[in-house]
């Protein structure tokens, strides 16, 4: 007697075998189309009729299992996200927030399938196709980390919080508070770690080659430096012996183009050389440099959230060997006082953030925090209190001598100076001397052409500012700047050797005073504070002189 196959689903698809006694309900996946069940329940009637014959219902059977065949090794169907394997057999998915188990087409390697890839399923719900991972999906950052394959997202802009899995190539990721991920559509599975965010990438700048020498004009403030960050390294068990505390922080206050932001380069680039001779271990700086309304955001919590993935960042900088520098520019911009009122401000929030991370610093081994401020009478005591920031350094304007002294490291002698005045003074040594000692004479001297700022105080005195006293080491590098320009443009011109001449030092240093985007162009008193060293409080008024401004030059208006 023939016999006929009947089909069946197993654990891995099709069986076929010898069993004409199971009927067409058994046949066919768990799950059926409409018109599939429909098709299935007509045939079912039929057969169970008393006058259809036995080879009609066998007949009808192979039919059914054909069917099911077709639909089982069909690669049409759906996408759906893989999350695991329970076993070695089944796979578990995900569509529309459910869950479902399913099995796999035996040539689809369950081993090699991923946790958070797409996968095709087709109408009988097995698992055809490996589509790897999804190039879009949602993107949130990271909240909390719930152990090695777990994470907590959202809890930002009214988004509720979500504890999400790691994909599989995410496992190898090294991931902290802040970053931000990518997810699958179905937000089940953190698919990839986006580019890091601000704190370790947009901060981040190098550190020449800085020793102390570079940094002219400022002998009392790096002496203040060295005595706090040098002492502790080279007598660290003199220190332990009269258990006195090394500090943490610094602040460098003084008027704009001084050179606070070199000073805090330097301080980065001496004190890791020092560390390094004294451990012997190569270590690398990481000087975030900040400025302070970079910080600002408009988002409630989103201020205090940066502050402390600085911080984060600087912790997890220094288990990797580095030493992080943060240095925040124009801090009272962040940290200002806090005003008491009806209506509280960003600032009633942020130094409480900023004071707590710095608690948690126990010195300067491991973070060196250095604030910059045109305005230090600005910044809330809290903030400058010892044991948070412990040193205040005052960075004050160059005088005759320091400006001397910064104008000789800008005019290197390997630079092309006038020919005619290096042969009348002898070598390129006298010559150079001989332009530093004519541009500082003329800059420095009180006469009426060199008048700038008269200034009222509350007792009736009356100040009269010169060039000189308002000369900074961004005023000495830029006309030294102008300068080469002009030295460059007559080269140019007359198509023989120059060099920087007298007259070049000179009429640069006129334009750069008239020209000169530092100083206000009104008499409003808060602007000129930033930039005069006066008490805020003595201060009445302030009346720029007229006489160095630029002359008005023709009208384009039509």
């Amino acid at each position: 007697m023939q016999r006929f196959l009947t089909c069946g689903t197993g654990s891995r698809g099709l069986i076929l075998g010898n069993s004409p006694s199971r009927s067409p309900r058994d046949i066919g996946p768990r799950r059926r189309s409409p018109r599939s069940k429909r098709r299935i329940i007509a045939l079912e009637i039929l057969t169970s009729h008393e006058y259809v014959s036995t080879e009609f219902r066998r007949d009808t059977q192979v039919l059914v299992c054909y069917e099911f065949r077709i639909r089982l090794y069909s690669k049409g169907g759906v996408i759906k996200t893989f999350l695991g394997s329970p076993n070695k057999e089944t796979a578990q998915i995900v569509v529309g927030g459910s869950d479902y188990y399913c099995n796999v087409d035996p040539r689809i390697s369950i081993a090699k399938l991923k946790k958070g890839t797409r996968v095709l399923v087709n109408e009988a719900y097995v698992i055809v196709g490996d589509l790897g991972y999804d190039m879009s999906g949602p993107v949130t950052k990271i909240t909390e980390l719930l152990g090695p394959d777990r994470l907590r997202v959202g809890m930002e802009h009214g988004v509720q919080s979500i504890v999400l899995q790691r994909s599989q190539d995410l496992m190898k990721e090294t991931l902290k508070v802040g970053d931000e991920i990518r997810v699958d559509p179905n937000y089940r599975i953190a698919v990839e770690v986006l580019s890091h965010t601000k704190t370790e990438e947009y901060y981040l700048e190098t550190v020449p080659e800085l020793p102390w020498e570079k940094v002219g004009g400022q002998e009392d403030a790096l002496s203040a430096i060295k005595d706090a960050i040098e002492l502790p390294l080279l007598h660290a068990d003199l220190f332990a012996k009269f258990q006195h505390q090394t500090p943490k922080g610094f602040l460098l206050y003084g008027p704009p183009g001084c050179g606070k932001t070199l000073i805090g380069k330097a301080t980065a680039y001496n004190l890791t050389k020092q560390l390094t001779e004294k451990t012997g271990e190569d270590m690398q700086q990481f000087f975030m440099h900040i400025k302070g309304p970079e910080i600002l955001n408009m988002w409630v919590g989103e201020s205090e959230r940066m502050v402390r993935e600085i911080f984060a960042t600087a912790r997890e900088k220094r288990k990797e060997g580095f030493l992080p520098f943060i240095f925040i520019d124009e801090a009272e911009s962040i940290l200002g006082t806090r005003r008491a009122g009806r209506y509280s401000s960003i600032l009633s929030t942020l130094v409480p953030m900023f004071c707590t991370e710095m608690d948690g610093i126990e010195s300067l081994n491991e973070v060196v925090i250095i604030l910059a401020s045109n305005r230090a009478d600005l910044i809330d005591p809290a903030i400058l209190r010892p044991g948070r920031i412990d040193r205040k350094i005052k960075v004050d304007r160059p005088d005759r001598e320091a400006a001397r002294e910064i104008y000789r490291i800008y005019l290197s002698e390997d630079l092309p100076y006038d020919p005619d005045l290096v042969q009348r003074m002898g070598g390129v040594s006298d010559a150079v001397a001989h332009l530093i000692d004519k541009v500082v004479e003329t800059q420095f001297s009180h006469k009426d052409e060199n008048r700038f700022l008269d200034v009222i105080l509350r007792s009736g005195k009356r100040d009269t500012l010169y060039r000189g006293d308002l000369v900074s080491g961004a005023i000495i590098a830029s006309v030294v700047e102008r300068a080469k320009e002009l030295a460059i443009k007559r080269a140019i011109s007359t198509m023989l050797e120059e060099g920087i001449s007298e007259s070049d030092l000179l009429v640069s240093l006129n334009t750069e005073y008239v020209e000169n985007d530092i100083f206000p162009p009104t008499d409003i008193v808060e602007d000129w504070l930033k930039l005069i060293d006066y008490d805020s409080e003595n201060v009445v008024k302030v009346s720029p002189v007229r006489g160095n401004e630029k002359p008005a030059g023709p009208s384009h208006v039509i």
